[in-house]
């Protein structure tokens, strides 16, 4: 499973840490495999010191980097022109796309504004079966944990 940026967040706010850090407990404990990018990365760069630190500290058993490559740069922009997402929405359609091209299962995020929309999750995976890769889902850490 892919996380984005919130989940990580998700473990500092009220609202969201529940559900996050079971996630990232069920990791640590190899019960689930996570996938970080070097987009999620470079977004936790101008996180609280909080969040960096947590995501420094997170015990490499429970992730495998993932690699931000030119196909998933320009699947992200493919999403753009399709309109799925807009141009200010570029570092979600980076996550969408980072995962696609590493063939996630699933994306976790509590981005329920611009990801988590079966409209938007249409979306994305029309462009996905336009340019061959495999349809994705998006979810929340609760939905998957209580699924």
């Amino acid at each position: 499973m892919y996380v984005d940026t919130s989940v990580v967040g998700g473990c500092f706010n009220e609202q969201f840490r529940e559900h996050s850090l079971r996630l990232f407990e069920a990791a640590e404990r190899q019960e689930i495999e996570l996938l970080l990018s070097d987009v999620l990365v470079a977004e936790t760069a101008l996180a609280p010191e909080e969040v960096r630190s947590f995501l420094m500290n997170l015990a490499s058993v429970a992730y495998e980097r993932i690699k931000r490559t030119t196909a998933a740069d320009f699947l992200a922009e493919r999403y753009i022109m399709e309109e799925v997402v807009s141009v200010k929405s570029r570092m979600d359609a980076l996550h969408v796309a980072c995962a696609t091209v590493a063939a996630a299962d699933v994306i976790v995020s509590w981005d329920t504004r611009h990801l988590v929309k079966r409209a938007r999750i249409r979306g994305f995976n029309r462009v996905n079966e336009a340019e061959g890769f495999a349809p994705i889902d998006i979810t929340t850490p609760k939905e998957l944990l209580n699924g």
